[in-house]
């Protein structure tokens, strides 16, 4: 079953719509990943994210992957060149308008599947502002969190997926092999570390190249395409789970619901 939005008709789409069927909009970034990997990894992986996701969905429910969206926010990797990046309104705008068209070809519900860390802050607000201006459901995950616990366990050398690293690395060796610089491996490694904003009191921007010289958080010397697989596949079941299950959807109906009857009364 197709379930690329470009790769099918208006009137597919229109009978999908009619369905019921859930938009799934995969989000990225174009930026540096080091001396081994392409700039569109977070772009590609999101989007192979998605296209796994809905293959699974597809069984059960009416799904669209809509066409991804590469740029994100990415300034902190501006210095090392190589970088696209868009300031925060007009992130904002793009995704307003991208839902809103979504919401005008006939769908009311949309999963925004990010693959990139330094969206999640963004959109998490982002999609409080939509929820509160367009008559849609709107979501956002970004695809690793859903099988956090199985990452850890696939990966050897990481509690988790950091950049450019071992998980990255496995993964793009598992989708897109031909993208990988197997040359380049010895070189790629840095220091560990996560999101910026995990677990610290006082969050202070800082560019990427203040953290690690290679542009590498962690270590891709220990990637290979079987723990990509593997990451891809637990990742994708786990996402696929969250989305078909009623009660997801439901307890965030609940929850906008609340949010908007306390605004209401304040």
């Amino acid at each position: 079953m197709e379930y690329s939005w470009e790769k099918m008709t208006a009137e597919q789409l229109r009978e999908r719509a009619g369905l019921g069927g859930l938009v799934l909009l995969p989000v990225g970034s174009i930026e540096q990943h080091g001396p081994h990997l392409p700039t569109g990894v977070d772009a590609l992986l999101a989007t192979e994210a998605a296209n796994r996701v809905a293959a699974q969905l597809a069984e059960s429910l009416s799904v669209v992957v809509a066409p991804t969206l590469w740029w994100g926010l990415a300034e902190h990797h501006m210095r090392f060149g190589g970088t696209l990046t868009l300031s925060l309104p007009t992130y904002h705008a793009v995704l307003r308008d991208v839902c809103r068209s979504i919401m005008r070809a006939g769908f009311t519900r949309i999963a925004i599947v990010n693959g990139h860390g330094g969206n999640i802050s963004a959109l998490n607000a982002i999609v409080n502002e939509l929820t509160a201006e367009l008559p849609v459901t709107i979501a956002v995950t970004t695809y690793l969190t859903a099988a956090a616990d199985d990452v850890a366990d696939i990966l050897e050398g990481q509690s988790g997926v950091m950049h450019a690293c071992e998980g990255e690395t496995s993964m793009m060796l598992a989708a897109h092999p031909e993208l990988v610089v197997l040359g380049r491996l010895s070189d790629a490694h840095g220091p560990e570390c996560g999101l910026q904003s995990d677990n610290v009191p006082v969050y202070l921007w800082r560019s990427f190249e203040e953290i690690t010289e290679s542009g590498v958080a962690g270590d891709a010397r220990l990637a290979t395409a079987d723990k990509g697989e593997k990451l891809l596949a637990v990742c994708a079941q786990r996402l696929a789970d969250l989305l078909a299950a009623p009660e997801t959807w439901h307890r965030n109906a609940t929850i906008d619901r609340q949010a908007a009857a306390t605004s209401v009364g304040s």
